[in-house]
């Protein structure tokens, strides 16, 4: 097991013995670990930290794990959840799995195995999606999740900043036209803050922003996607951004013109 030193876990049952027990296994294998016993309780601390993998009990009284993941999803999309019920075989399984969870673990859980699971969940390259188009950022959650990437989002500059303060990003994807800023703005606080980030650039506006397109690639950003975006092309582009970025070598992955 490659134990992520510091990842921030969330533990969520209202049974108290599971959670201190999960707590004490998991702090002491390396992990940041905050607990809760309720939903609304869970939501406060989630709004707070922005935690890489959640650990929710399905039945529990007041709010569900399944409406909690929902609500969860909504300010952090890009935890990973994992929902641990007695009915992992059922319905409640089908509609967690639809919602986005990643897991659907059986009581009891096996600790070996959900050692295993964390792990892998954390392995997975994180993504920051920038884009003030609100479908368009649940359409690539939807088809990144599926081919195994963890998925942040943001829909303007300051939710980009904030979402880059709370998690360490692989691979930055960010529309060239934004409230409350540019793209080119937003990869300018990237160089700055975390240099080694790779950016993709996306835009459906070329010929508007040609000038600002060049600069900020110019400046470094590592490719440009023109919208509608060609799934195949943007999935390679950001396999080979991934991939340079866990060896080290952040490069550029060139243009991707529809």
């Amino acid at each position: 097991m490659r134990t992520s030193p510091g990842a921030a876990i969330l533990v969520v049952d209202d049974d108290q013995d599971i959670c201190r027990n999960l707590m004490d296994i998991l702090t002491e294998v390396g992990y940041a670990v905050d607990t809760a016993h309720d939903g609304p309780t869970a939501l406060e601390l989630v709004r707070r930290r922005a935690y890489e993998v959640a650990l929710l009990d399905y039945r529990m009284p007041g709010m569900d794990g399944l409406t909690l993941y929902r609500e969860i999803k909504a300010l952090r999309p890009s935890t990973v959840a994992m929902l641990v019920t007695a009915y992992a075989a059922g319905e409640t399984a089908r509609q967690a799995l639809s919602a986005g969870a990643w897991r659907v673990l059986s009581k009891p859980v096996e600790l070996p195995a959900l050692l295993e699971l964390i792990d892998a969940a954390l392995e997975e390259p994180l993504v920051l999606v920038v884009d003030d188009d609100h479908a368009l950022c649940l359409s690539l959650w939807d088809v990144l999740r599926e081919r195994g990437y963890r998925v942040g989002l943001a829909h303007d500059a300051a939710g980009a900043a904030a979402a880059l303060r709370d998690m360490r990003y692989d691979v930055v994807l960010i529309d060239m036209k934004l409230p409350g800023g540019d793209g080119r703005s937003v990869y300018q606080w990237i160089k700055g803050s975390a240099p080694a980030t790779p950016a993709l650039l996306t835009t459906g506006h070329g010929a508007e922003m040609k000038e600002t397109i060049e600069a900020t690639l110019a400046e470094g950003a590592s490719g440009i996607c023109y919208k509608p975006l060609d799934m195949d092309r943007l999935l390679d582009q950001l396999r080979r951004l991934t991939s340079e970025r866990a060896m080290g070598r952040p490069g550029r992955a060139g243009d991707a013109s529809a």
